[in-house]
């Protein structure tokens, strides 16, 4: 009897497999396809993708917000569509194709888990990612923060600077001193904007307190394990649900926003909270 079950999870797993290596050939033939034929997919190039292929990062990370499954698989599809394009558009070129990107990235994985092909020992996620920025040094980055996009939005690339600071045990020791250091640049930041006159020297110090207390605060959402861009965007939505929930009464009523008083629009926004939008 286990060794009927033992053959049928076999069987079914070798079908899986065979299904799955079908399907990334599929998606080859038809990308060469379209490049052979498609007078738009013929006229691209690695960096006439490069904005479309940020746009759709950001609508799967709208769908991975959404919670939305089957969004999350169109828009992952939409993603893999543009990898096998830059594979297509490399291998033109000769410089790189489709087999030298995933080989590449196999060894990559295998050098930098050591604890899973190697001898290293682990006894948690932390050391583990304390390993892998270890391996990257030794592989050619000259800084912990070399990995770091420069082109990254603002509040990731802060949350990014200092989970890699992390690594190194560059950090605060517990939450409290970090809720400590979010209280001292908020204390700086009121202490420059008390400054009654302000020239463009003191407008910028005001903005670069500002920034310090954006850079604690987001220090601080990662020891409370919050994501600060996936709850700032929450908010945001939160905030446009509320606020066409206003626009959406007012016209009921046949007024303008104009029209309106705080106190008018502050209660329909209540209203909004009331039923939970």
């Amino acid at each position: 009897m286990c060794e009927y079950i033992v053959n049928s999870l076999m069987f079914e797993f070798m079908n899986n497999k065979e299904e799955k290596l079908a399907a990334f050939e599929r998606i080859l033939k038809i990308m060469d396809e379209l490049r052979a034929h498609c007078p738009w997919d013929q006229k691209q190039t690695i960096e006439s993708l490069r904005l479309l292929t940020i746009e759709e990062t950001y609508e799967l990370g709208d769908a991975i917000l959404k919670g939305d499954m089957q969004d999350i698989k169109e828009e992952l599809g939409d993603l893999l569509l543009h990898i096998v394009f830059y594979a297509k558009i490399g291998e033109e070129k000769q410089t790189f194709d489709i087999s030298s990107i995933i080989h590449s990235l196999c060894e990559k994985l295998i050098v930098r888990h050591p604890h899973i092909y190697g001898d290293v020992k682990v006894k948690d996620e932390e050391e583990v990612k304390q390993n892998w920025e270890q391996i990257k040094l030794k592989s050619g980055n000259k800084s912990v923060l070399g990995g770091v996009p420069n082109s990254l939005p603002a509040l990731i690339k802060a949350y990014r600077i200092q989970e890699k600071a992390a690594q190194v045990k560059f950090e605060w020791e517990n939450v409290a001193d970090v809720w400590a250091k979010v209280e001292e640049e908020t204390a700086e930041l009121k202490e420059a904007l008390a400054i009654e006159e302000k020239d463009d020297k003191q407008q910028m110090k005001v903005e670069e307190e500002f920034g310090d207390l954006m850079f604690a605060m987001v220090n601080y959402a990662r020891f409370i394990k919050v994501d600060p861009e996936a709850a700032l965007e929450r908010t945001n939505l939160k905030f446009m649900r509320r606020f066409n929930f206003i626009e959406q009464r007012a016209k009921d009523l046949g007024k303008t926003l104009q029209e309106m008083s705080l106190d008018e629009m502050d209660a329909i926004w209540n209203e909004a909270k009331k039923n939970g939008l």
